[in-house]
């Protein structure tokens, strides 16, 4: 692990800050990650692989990607995300500057990176999260849609899937630090992505409304948040809606829960 992170990731948690590593050279079965994207034959046969994994078979790839997607996401984040909000360190983001590997599945297992980056203390959320949301994911994201054709705000949907725990997590830890708060804010809740000097303003794509229904379980009325995005698992074989999809039946109008609201 990144010595940087180790404080952030112990016990339990040090698997997830073991998937973001530095090393002056990457490993030798590490793919750059601006050429997994320069190559749509590259891209294309690991989610081939990725789908035989997830026995999904015919040429509709939306949801084998979107699933793919959700593995990335789950591995990239939370070490960048924690090291950008809660020690305003930022690790070298760029599609160029990262290298990813693919277990037997085409799954992501750990990523690379050959310099540490830098501290940005004071800095914006904007600058923070440059590297990882407008050099790293934006391309990636739009490689993934314009090769599958999946929605762009299904693969934005599951970015802020990850991004809403662990920025939850982190501002609870450190006693609802001022900056993590600012993050949240500007990273779930606002409509625009947050500006910067370089940048004109521009929708955020990971904003989303988030609806809350309400269900009996027991004696209690229970609410939960649904996910900004349905993430099309229920597509794949041998998969269903997950527990807080906006598109299960019971979350719709008419299902089985007692009320809804929007938030």
């Amino acid at each position: 692990m990144i010595p940087l992170l180790e404080p952030l990731f112990q016990g339990e948690l040090a698997p997830l800050g073991e998937r973001l590593q530095h090393a002056d050279t990457p490993p030798a079965d590490a793919v750059r990650v601006a050429d997994l994207l320069r190559s749509s034959d590259m891209l294309a046969e690991v989610l081939q692989r990725h789908a035989r994994f997830r026995k999904s078979t015919g040429h509709d790839l939306r949801a084998v990607a979107s699933a793919w997607c959700l593995e990335y996401v789950a591995a990239l984040l939370p070490p960048v995300a924690a090291a950008a909000s809660v020690l305003q360190h930022v690790f070298p983001m760029a599609a160029e500057q990262v290298w990813v590997r693919l277990d037997d599945d085409g799954a992501p297992t750990s990523f690379h990176i050959r310099e540490t980056g830098q501290a940005l203390y004071g800095t914006s959320t904007a600058q923070r999260y440059a590297p990882l949301l407008r050099q790293h994911l934006r391309p990636l994201f739009a490689t993934l849609c314009s090769l599958t054709r999946v929605a762009p705000k299904i693969l934005w949907g599951n970015a802020a899937r990850q991004l809403d725990p662990i920025l939850a997590q982190a501002l609870a830890l450190t006693g609802g630090a001022a900056v993590i708060a600012q993050d949240q804010a500007h990273l779930l809740h606002s409509p625009e992505w947050p500006r910067d000097a370089g940048n004109p303003p521009e929708p955020n794509p990971l904003f989303g409304r988030q609806r809350e229904v309400h269900r009996i379980d027991g004696d209690e009325c229970v609410a939960i948040k649904l996910h900004r995005q349905c993430c099309l698992y229920y597509l794949l074989p041998e998969e269903g809606y997950c527990g807080a999809c906006p598109l299960a039946p019971q979350h719709r109008k008419g299902g089985v829960e007692v009320g809804e609201a929007d938030t």
